[in-house]
């Protein structure tokens, strides 16, 4: 009869920033209200969907605050590529109306899907900017991404506008 030793298990490796950022990101925007409230940030008051899911995961994931300096070098490292790749993917798929004729709805996906690979990639560089995760408590983590949320969107209406995403935060830990 033959012996099979039992391999203990092995926990996987970590994830990189970048994927970590970018699973945190579908699970938060999946968050209810998250995905309309950031649209209405982006299209009415200017500002960055990746960068806002950024500064939530900044403070969620045990990264800190960040001050005017980080969020200048993350609007630096984001604007090259949201003007060269997002911003014109964004346009042609929303000037495509799938419900036109064959083959549109088709194609309306297909431009969604490059589109979300382009916000993947801009994750990247943002996720090379972040600091190491370090220990916090819970409550100091929501603190933290509600701060830094808070500082980016600035004005009032931005803040009203991003009610949903500060529910969110209050809701949400990362383990």
């Amino acid at each position: 009869m033959e012996r099979k030793l039992a391999v203990p298990p092995h926990d996987p490796p970590p994830l990189s920033a970048a994927e970590e950022f970018w699973r945190f990101s579908l699970n938060f925007y999946a968050r209810p209200g998250v995905e309309a409230a950031c649209l209405a940030l982006q299209d009415r008051h200017g500002r960055d969907v990746n960068i806002m899911l950024y500064l939530c995961w900044l403070g969620l994931a045990a990264r800190g605050r960040i001050d005017g300096a980080g969020i200048a070098r993350a609007e630096e490292a984001m604007a090259p590529w949201r003007r060269a790749a997002i911003e014109p993917l964004r346009k042609a798929r929303r000037d495509l109306d799938p419900a036109e004729r064959d083959g549109v709805a088709a194609l309306y996906e297909a431009a969604k899907a490059i589109e979300l690979a382009a916000e993947r990639m801009g994750q990247q560089r943002l996720a090379a900017l972040a600091p190491p995760p370090a220990p916090r408590l819970a409550h100091t983590a929501a603190a933290d991404a509600a701060a830094n949320l808070t500082l980016y969107l600035a004005d009032p209406a931005a803040l009203d506008a991003a009610a949903p995403l500060f529910a969110a935060i209050a809701r949400r830990t990362i383990d």
